[in-house]
């Protein structure tokens, strides 16, 4: 049993890791250093395709080759295979001890599932040149590793679970919901790179409500860059993919804040609820930063970066209010104890 904690905290380390990573080489415009799959030019590393990686550039300096974005892109492979290769060991692991719930087998089989997807949807970026609907998709598995594998922690370590009204409960799976939307619009304004279509703040070109084409930019089945019908994609496309995302970033972070608020009134829950703010105030921050600032790569990555913390906050605090749940007509023993607590 602790060896099984220890890899399932060593694989959400890695997990992390590898999704930062991943977003890291994308935003350096790495993603197609080695254009093929799942060696670089049919070779294990880019050494060994040193020749044809520096022909490449010769022809293409400006391109997406080159020798440090093929190292990039491969360390994210090697680091991915890694992960894989750990989450196979820990399903195996529980699968032998399947008739103990302690080791909850299906969610690691399952997360083999994820993980094997995944792997064919790194396939795919590369191969179907960054596809917008593909690397979004791969954003999204990855991040959904983290949050089973999060999960999956808290269950084997056996994290305390509390009793909550209905409303809170209610409200702690609303706003995972509506923060899962958020970070695929943030793919999306990633992978199209739409982060600087609205150079200003909190307008966008002047305007609360800009010229945007809602039609383009959410057509899920094209080539990066274009439209469905094979022409250039217009600015106006790329204005309503970056607005839908602040729009979003409103709507969410209004919900998140104010639950954050509520279980910081709770005792029980107070240590959530003091993450959960820091969580979003900083994710609001550092997008508010992304534009000011031009989408430096530091800033950008660290956004990234605060996605994949505020999901696991979520996760955190969706386990811990998944105890039995107080009536809505009654109240819970811990508000009868601490009145001043309430969840009203």
């Amino acid at each position: 049993m602790l060896l099984y904690r220890r890899l399932i905290l060593i694989a959400l380390g890695l997990t992390a890791i590898v999704v930062v990573f991943g977003a890291y080489v994308r935003l350096a415009d790495a993603g197609l250093g080695c254009p093929d799959w799942p060696g670089c030019y049919g070779q294990p590393t880019p050494l060994h395709a040193e020749d044809e990686i520096r022909e490449a550039h010769a022809v293409a300096p400006h391109g997406p080759v080159s020798l440090p974005k093929a190292w990039k892109e491969m360390i994210h492979r090697y680091l991915a295979a890694s992960l894989g290769l750990l989450i196979i060991g820990i399903a195996a692991l529980a699968w032998r001890r399947r008739g103990s719930d302690e080791f909850a087998p299906w969610l690691a089989v399952a997360l083999v599932g994820v993980v094997i997807f995944q792997g064919l949807l790194g396939k795919w970026t590369v191969t179907l040149l960054l596809k917008p609907a593909i690397v979004t998709a791969h954003l999204i598995g990855g991040l959904t590793t983290l949050a089973l594998l999060s999960w999956l922690a808290l269950r084997t370590h056996a994290a305390p679970r509390v009793t909550v009204p209905r409303g809170l409960f209610l409200t702690a799976r609303l706003a995972l919901v509506l923060l899962a939307v958020q970070i695929i619009l943030g793919g999306w304004t990633s992978t199209n790179y739409a982060a600087l279509a609205c150079p200003d703040f909190p307008s966008c070109h002047g305007s609360f409500w800009p010229l945007a084409d809602y039609g383009n930019a959410f057509h899920v089945v094209r080539e990066l860059g274009m439209t469905a019908d094979g022409e250039l994609l217009p600015l106006s496309a790329l204005v309503a993919i970056h607005w839908s995302h602040r729009l979003g970033a409103v709507i969410s972070g209004a919900l998140l804040l104010g639950l954050g608020r509520a279980l910081t009134r709770r005792s029980d829950t107070r240590r959530a609820g003091v993450a959960l703010t820091l969580a979003v105030t900083l994710q609001i921050a550092l997008g508010v930063a992304n534009v000011l600032f031009g989408l430096p790569l530091p800033l950008a990555v660290a956004h990234n970066a605060g996605a994949a913390f505020l999901l696991v906050v979520m996760v955190w605090i969706n386990y811990c209010t998944s105890g039995r749940v107080a009536p809505a007509t009654a109240r819970s023993t811990h508000e009868r104890e601490h009145p001043e607590n309430s969840y009203a």
